[in-house]
């Protein structure tokens, strides 16, 4: 993921988003038959955002990724508004279903595992603001796979969206710090301990710094470094954080119960 620079998604023509998400047909236009399809164009685009980050997605580099001209790319797409919907959309298709028989535990889990990996697959969906979700199928399916795994638990409907987004909030959290480690060692050229190795004895020269003014960040930090051989691990935190998440939903069910 090249950068954190968020682009805001929804900000085209949403009518004309939402016809391009459900392939709702434009009327027929005299001429030559087109020689792509706006599928095809979202291909690239997600390919292009793959490779070099969100911002590398303009008209003109998917064009030239298509062999076309930009304008002929405004005969698929109304702009790049309406693209990065698409995308989105086409990114969300890659997203399964839990397997049925699964009690909602498992269920919200084999979820968050899928939108762990889709985000490491697709970086630049962590560059995208979410606030306004993308319209298409693929986006709802998403939702509904999400909202069946809490279905009938005991749960109003505000709680069941709540309870949805606690869980895909922490993925995304996490997701975004697992990628920016990645990035910051392959931009530094360091791992973690390497980093260490450095830092460490400059910090130890420094008196203020001696860690008995910090005793318990010293003993907490040196356990935890230790550990997971690095200042941080992400993996590790998702998985910490959705047990926790997850046990702080069963005991929400678990007064529903006892009322």
């Amino acid at each position: 993921m090249t950068g954190v620079r968020t682009q805001d998604n929804g900000d085209g023509d949403p009518r004309r988003a939402i016809e391009l998400l459900w392939g709702v047909s434009a009327p027929p236009r005299r001429g030559p038959k087109p020689k792509l399809a706006p599928a095809d164009v979202v291909r690239a685009a997600v390919a292009l955002a793959d490779a070099d980050g969100i911002e590398a997605v303009t008209i003109r580099r998917v064009a030239e990724q298509l062999g076309v001209s930009p304008m002929s790319l405004y005969t698929y797409v109304p702009g790049r508004a309406e693209l990065l919907d698409l995308m989105i959309d086409h990114a969300h298709g890659e997203l399964t279903a839990p397997e049925d028989g699964l009690g909602w535990r498992a269920a919200l889990t084999a979820i968050a595992d899928d939108q762990w990996a889709l985000y490491h697959r697709h970086p630049w969906l962590l560059q995208v603001t979410t606030s306004r979700s993308a319209l298409g199928p693929h986006s709802f399916a998403k939702y509904e796979h999400e909202l069946r795994a809490v279905e009938g638990i005991g749960l109003g409907d505000v709680e069941m969206d709540a309870v949805v987004g606690l869980v895909t909030g922490l993925v995304r959290t996490t997701a975004r710090s697992s990628l920016d480690n990645a990035r910051l060692v392959r931009s530094s050229g360091l791992t973690d301990a390497q980093w260490w190795e450095r830092a460490g004895p400059a910090l130890a020269g420094i008196p203020a710094a001696d860690p008995a003014h910090f005793p318990i960040s010293n003993r907490v930090g040196t356990a935890a470094g230790e550990f997971h051989n690095a200042a941080e691990n992400p993996a590790y935190t998702f998985r910490f954080g959705l047990a926790r998440v997850l046990d702080g939903i069963e005991a929400l069910i678990g007064t529903r119960s006892r009322s």
